[in-house]
């Protein structure tokens, strides 16, 4: 081989040519302080049903919900989030359960609470899993009407702090909810109660199989593109989180985390807030099934939630959490 000039004196490689020297230079690592673990959960009791679209993932009934929670606490995995797969007979147009007190996730915040007070709960707010045509907010005309979604919004946001929820995730994207939602807290003493705004969620084909397990497929024509964000997008993104952080999001969310690595590095280096990333379900299963098939590895995991730190993301939701959590 012909070189051209002196050979290199630094060769790069000499910081990789062990474990010790490789792990001594890491400039990004992941710890459980970044894992927040979504849960599902269903009507009935003693009920532990696997979701067919998500291997490896379950619904809980509420008497079993502390099954996993328990396990989230041992590890120490500092939050979980509640998501509801709303019974048909329970859900209507204007999605009015979610305003009920005793529906599934009201009971599943109170029960976390009362028996793993040391964790926190989020909660989203948004209708999509109460309304029968699967929309996050009310329908007229063809149309998700904007305002008016945002009444019931704040509603369903006093509610859930009542119940001791510590998170509110407004997911829906209708404008200027954030604003509504800190008002409507403050004034009805939950001042330190925070909102996590999902800012940038992106009207995406990764959420199949999280439809599925909440029973929110759309049953109408009516496209969440007009109120999701379009994927051709980005400086969008920024006039989004500019305008959620105005109104007193404590944090923001980017939806969904792999194909929107750009957004995420974007944010963080546009705003200093803690930005998280939701790694959704569509991600979760191509990497389980790419496992299973023997295509991928574990380790394609933990290079996964690493390239969402890498892009600058203080904490990820996943649906690896319990078990990354138990390796690191």
């Amino acid at each position: 081989m012909k070189f051209y000039g002196k050979y290199p004196s630094l060769r790069l490689r000499r910081n990789r040519k062990s474990s010790w020297a490789r792990r001594l230079v890491e400039e990004n690592n992941i710890s459980v302080n970044d894992l927040i673990l979504p849960i599902f959960v269903t009507e009935g009791k003693n009920k532990i049903e696997e979701i067919k679209t998500m291997p490896g993932i379950y619904r809980y009934s509420i008497d079993k919900i502390n099954n996993i929670v328990n396990k989230a606490s041992k590890v120490k995995i500092p939050l979980v989030a509640i998501f509801p797969n709303t019974p048909k007979s329970k859900k209507d147009i204007i999605g009015s359960e979610a305003l009920n007190e005793n529906n599934l996730v009201c009971r599943a915040i109170r029960k976390i609470k009362k028996n793993n007070p040391e964790i926190g709960v989020m909660a989203d707010v948004a209708l999509d899993p109460y309304t029968s045509h699967g929309h996050d907010g009310v329908i007229n005309k063809k149309q998700v009407l904007n305002d008016e979604t945002i009444k019931i919004l704040s509603k369903q946001a006093i509610l859930q702090a009542e119940m001791g929820c510590d998170v509110i995730a407004p997911s829906d994207m209708m404008d200027g909810r954030v604003g509504i939602i800190r008002k409507s807290l403050d004034k009805n003493n939950h001042k330190d109660v925070q909102i996590l705004s999902y800012s940038a969620k992106y009207a995406s084909s990764f959420y199949g199989p999280f439809r599925n397990a909440i029973g929110s497929k759309q049953k109408n024509k009516i496209n969440k593109k007009t109120y999701q964000m379009n994927y051709r997008n980005s400086e969008e993104a920024i006039r989004e989180v500019a305008l959620d952080i105005k109104e007193g999001a404590d944090f923001v969310m980017i939806k969904p985390g792999l194909p929107y690595l750009d957004i995420i590095k974007s944010v963080k280096d546009n705003f200093k807030i803690p930005v998280f990333v939701y790694q959704v379900s569509g991600e979760y299963s191509m990497i389980k099934n790419g496992i299973k098939t023997g295509i991928l590895d574990d380790e394609s995991i933990i290079e996964s939630l690493i390239s969402f730190k890498r892009s600058g993301a203080s904490a990820i939701v996943t649906y690896f959490a319990l078990d990354i959590a138990k390796k690191i």
